[in-house]
């Protein structure tokens, strides 16, 4: 039983804890300047609709930064 005390602390996934990386924006998955994240939550909080799908925030993104750009 001395293998059970002197183990390591694992995190999730067999990594160990403190080296996280980055996170990725949907904004940059998508490679666009306009916001994913507060055109979704935007879109959320209007109650335009019940459910929101995936997508749609990008492409509204996509959409509002070419008109941005012209």
């Amino acid at each position: 039983m001395e293998g059970a005390a002197t183990a390591n602390v694992v995190g999730k996934g067999g990594r160990k804890g403190g080296d996280r990386k980055k996170a990725v924006t949907k904004s940059a998955k998508a490679g666009l300047q306009f916001p994913v994240g507060r055109i979704t939550r935007f879109l959320k909080k209007g109650r335009y609709s019940q459910r929101l799908g995936s997508g749609a925030p990008v492409y509204m993104a996509a959409v509002l930064e070419y008109l941005a750009a012209e």
